[in-house]
């Protein structure tokens, strides 16, 4: 598998080159850059997008291909994360969002508070990346109860491995968890993929044990949070029995200074590697869909938003496998540019 990965290292390495060299030249496979607006040179004016780390290589990638075919654009990309692009988005600051989730209520509600129609558009599958140190020897898989015996709410100041073991055992794991110190590093609530983590690894188990709703969608407080992805690898790199989690392309990207985990979502179930065909298949449990969020009114009256999408979308699959995740099916695909179309009547 390591060597799947290393080439896909090679790939996230070079993707502004990668994407650029696509969009200007093409092959007989690609469509990137051919796009009649997109492709063409003629498009003008300034793209803002904001939102989620993870989405943010792939529209990089996006925005500097389209910028390299029309001279006359500009096209900013930022990732705070997928909550602060919302909250962005839904103020009208910026005309796309990137998100590693699908949007919330409360933000929908306050988009249609003030005024902003959206077009949501799948783009492609993530997996968020379990990950320790290459030198913890003692741990291979976590089901997710064992995730939410470190993790969840109910765990703060747990400070060792071991000391989880009571309540992973209570859920039914059957994983020995060493007698370690536990450094514990990841994503912050303003993210999309800590979100995701919860929704698919901690929340169901939360409410079966009756944790308040408000901490049921939450994870313990005491650990070291970051919006930077990097600067989670470097944590879990940093410390011999730490534990952390980050969207698949970043872990790739940081090779062997981590150690990925299979994943269980049952204890005693079937342990499951991170990887484009799992990821791909759902076979991996803690697999997500990624999306962006175009604002009708920008689509509108910007005249460069409707050239940008286009062109995203046309070559769709290699900006996405060109960052490291994986493409949609071909149906899916298709369904994502019949909603574009679709949303700009």
């Amino acid at each position: 598998m390591r060597s799947t990965r290393q080439r896909r290292l090679a790939w996230l390495s070079l993707i502004l080159a990668v994407s650029l060299t696509a969009a200007a030249c093409g092959d007989d496979d690609d469509d990137a850059g051919t796009a009649d607006d997109g492709g063409s040179g003629s498009a003008s004016g300034e793209v803002n997008i904001s939102g989620s780390s993870t989405v943010l290589p792939i529209t990089q990638a996006v925005g500097e291909a389209f910028q390299e075919e029309n001279a006359d654009a500009t096209v900013n990309v930022d990732g705070p994360g997928t909550g602060d692009g919302f909250e962005l988005f839904c103020n009208g600051e910026t005309d796309i969002s990137d998100a590693s989730r699908q949007i919330e209520d409360e933000e929908a509600a306050a988009c249609e508070e003030n005024g902003v129609e959206y077009v949501e558009l799948q783009i492609g599958y993530d997996g968020i990346t379990v990950m320790t140190s290459p030198n913890n020897d003692a741990v291979e898989c976590l089901s997710f109860a064992d995730l939410y015996a470190l993790v969840g709410p109910e765990s703060e100041g747990v400070d060792t491995w071991a000391a989880a073991q009571d309540l992973a055992t209570q859920l039914g794991s059957q994983t020995e968890l060493p007698d370690e110190d536990l450094t514990l590093v990841g994503p912050g609530p303003e993210s999309g993929t800590y979100d995701s983590f919860i929704e698919l690894a901690l929340a169901d188990i939360a409410e079966s044990q009756g944790v308040p709703e408000d901490q049921a969608e939450s994870t313990r407080p005491d650990y070291q949070q970051s919006a930077d992805d990097n600067q989670i690898i470097s944590g879990v790199e940093g410390a011999d029995y730490s534990l952390g989690w980050v969207g698949f392309a970043y872990a790739e990207e940081a090779g062997d200074q981590v150690k990925e985990l299979a994943v269980s979502a049952e204890p005693g179930g079937d342990c499951v590697e991170p990887s484009p065909d799992t990821i791909a298949d759902g076979s991996y449990p803690l697999a997500r869909s990624l999306y962006i969020y175009v604002s009708k009114a920008a689509a509108t009256d910007n005249p460069a938003v409707v050239p940008f999408v286009d062109f995203y979308l046309d070559g769709l699959s290699d900006f996405v496998e060109g960052a490291g995740y994986v493409a949609l099916p071909d149906d899916q695909a298709q369904a994502t540019t019949s909603a574009w179309e679709e949303g700009q009547g």
